[in-house]
């Protein structure tokens, strides 16, 4: 019950009518573009003749089997390397102090977008990289450049990375947020503290006890993880295969045909992608439905049949393997550190670099012709500001009016419905945004290109700032209402300044997703806006090297700036005693 009471009957129902008619003006406004952008992608493919001509290509051409299985293959082969090194950093440094410093690194990392980290790794890993230049000609012997497909590699290794290295950091600032309740935490470590003293190993003690709940709490950051990486475009464009590409970027080129028959089968690959990532999402809560997917009950006792005892195998691993798997941890995670630090060094040097011969390790001569090209392009630069900024604001005041006045129940029940972009693989869900832009009449226009943006940045910012929401301590509603204080200032002066890291995070967040969207601003846009992705993943296939490094180069600072901003804004405040 709300600490703030009417004061009549009348006034009660004033406020009941008010607050409802708030609620569902909430959904409507939330919930109906979502709604309709799902109408609209599945009338695209209303056509049983167009299934039937693309089920026949399909079992007919090989190219479209080879696109399905290289997405099997890069997109779960990438979730699941991600989920499995998270879980396995989280269990070393739950409750240590190397989860506090890992914590902090993660915002730098979040910031990079997918398409600029894959510029960068390219320039790192291609046969004119910065890799085999430090390595030439002393050791590999090569004076020119070899003939090897290290960055586009028909075995989807390269997309492969870049999803691993992107997707990792995300899912450890998911495990972050759960983690930012201090009940939550104190919890789990006390629950993992009881399963050590009935004979557990810490190791074993956490894969038991904390890690099926942290498992199950992260399920929906998961599957977008899935969901991204079976759909991606735009890293399959910079690091993908091209023969056979992946089914996504397949769709996209069917997508660009002016044939409108070509349009309908890309359309129809989409909810291929679509019925693909259900299916993975499934098997996924299928496996962990079943039994030996979730933590045994720890029952007490030496060597009893929940644990094995203080002197078991497990309990008496000894300090050597501990001080190894520390040093493996922290290994692992300054190896992550340095290739982001690594693609950050060859996106700067590349975008100042003129005549570069293979193998000097630097080039022959700088130059600022790039960066010049960027400033006269000052358009371009601004619309990606412009466009981050607001539709960052649209969804917050978005997600902040919902936490606040939506029931816990309605909460709930349309979580599914406010992760759909997540969710649909990306070429069909800017199939449906740019029907209804046509149907609005709002194509090609800034206002169908902000609200698209402000649509692909709200699952973030609610992501963000649900748990700290969920974790917030009611009593202090309690105590303000007891002061005569209204519902406003209780807002403005006690829980937004109590959750300001939150919500700079979200700001931040939400900033950094707007910079990196490549679709929506392809499609909704026509052409009439670009932005520096949209500049960076086109330039990306020709050969002005020194361009694309300051396009990706500046789509990476921006949201870096975003999230320092935040991390400045939401630091704890600390006021001296007073004398």
């Amino acid at each position: 019950m709300s600490p703030w009471l009417p004061v009549s009957a009348a006034q009660s129902r004033l406020q009941r009518f008010v607050n409802r008619s708030a609620q569902v003006a909430l959904a409507l406004l939330g919930f109906l573009p979502l709604g309709a952008i799902g109408l609209q992608c599945i009338a695209s493919v209303w056509d049983a003749a167009a299934w039937e001509i693309f089920w026949h290509e399909a079992l007919r051409s090989r190219l479209w089997l080879a696109a399905w299985g290289m997405t099997l293959w890069t997109g779960l082969a990438s979730t699941l390397l991600a989920y499995g090194l998270c879980a396995w950093l989280v269990s070393h440094s739950f409750a240590r102090p190397l989860w506090a410093s890992s914590v902090r690194m993660l915002g730098p990392m979040l910031a990079v977008p997918h398409a600029a980290f894959a510029v960068g790794l390219v320039f790192l890993v291609s046969p004119s990289g910065w890799i085999l230049r430090a390595l030439s000609p002393w050791l590999t012997g090569f004076y020119q450049t070899p003939l090897w497909l290290t960055s586009q590699d028909p075995w989807g290794l390269g997309v492969i990375a870049v999803l691993l290295c992107k997707e990792l950091p995300f899912l450890l600032w998911a495990v972050a947020t759960q983690l930012q309740r201090d009940d939550a935490s104190v919890r789990l470590l006390r629950e993992m503290q009881a399963a050590q003293t009935m004979g557990y190993a810490r190791r074993t003690a956490f894969f038991k006890v904390v890690w099926p709940q942290l498992a199950q709490r992260i399920r929906w950051p998961l599957f977008a993880v899935l969901a991204y990486g079976l759909t991606v475009v735009d890293v399959a464009l910079i690091a993908g295969p091209s023969n056979p590409p992946t089914l996504s970027v397949l769709a996209w080129q069917l997508l660009q045909d002016s044939d409108t028959a070509q349009n309908t089968q890309g359309a129809i690959a989409g909810w291929v992608l679509a019925g693909t990532t259900a299916v993975a999402a499934a098997v996924w809560l299928a496996l962990g439905s079943m039994p030996w997917m979730h933590a045994r009950h720890v029952r007490g006792g030496r060597g009893g049949r929940g644990g094995r005892g203080m002197h078991g195998s497990e309990a008496s691993q000894g300090v050597a393997p501990a001080r190894l798997h520390s040093v493996l941890t922290r290994g692992l995670v300054y190896f992550f550190l340095s290739i982001y630090l690594a693609v950050w060094a060859a996106l700067l040097v590349g975008s100042v670099s003129g005549v570069w011969p293979f193998p000097a390790l630097l080039p022959a001569n700088w130059s600022l012709d790039a960066w010049q090209a960027v400033w006269g392009s000052s358009s371009t630069v601004g619309a990606t500001l412009a466009l981050a900024l607001g539709s960052t604001v649209l969804a917050m005041l978005w997600s902040l009016a919902w936490l606040e006045l939506a029931p816990s129940r309605w909460q709930h029940a349309a979580r599914g419905m406010l992760y759909l972009p997540l969710l649909l693989p990306s070429v069909l869900w800017v199939v449906g945004l740019h029907q209804l832009a046509l149907q609005l009449s709002l194509s090609a226009s800034f206002t169908a290109l902000l609200l698209a943006h402000s649509l692909a940045v709200l699952p973030y910012t609610m992501i963000v700032l649900s748990p700290a929401y969920q974790g917030f301590d009611v009593r202090y509603a309690m105590a303000t209402a007891s002061m005569g204080r209204s519902y406003a200032a209780f807002l403005l002066c006690v829980k937004w300044p109590l959750l300001r890291s939150a919500l700079y995070a979200a700001c931040a967040v939400g900033v950094a997703v707007s910079v990196a969207q490549y679709l929506p601003t392809l499609y909704v846009g026509e052409g009439r806006y670009t932005t520096v992705t949209t500049e960076a993943v086109n330039l990306a296939s020709g050969g002005q090297r020194s361009l694309v490094a300051a396009y990706a180069w500046l789509q990476w600072f921006i949201p870096v700036v975003g999230f320092a901003l935040a991390a400045w804004l939401g630091r704890p405040r600390h006021f001296k005693a007073a004398a």
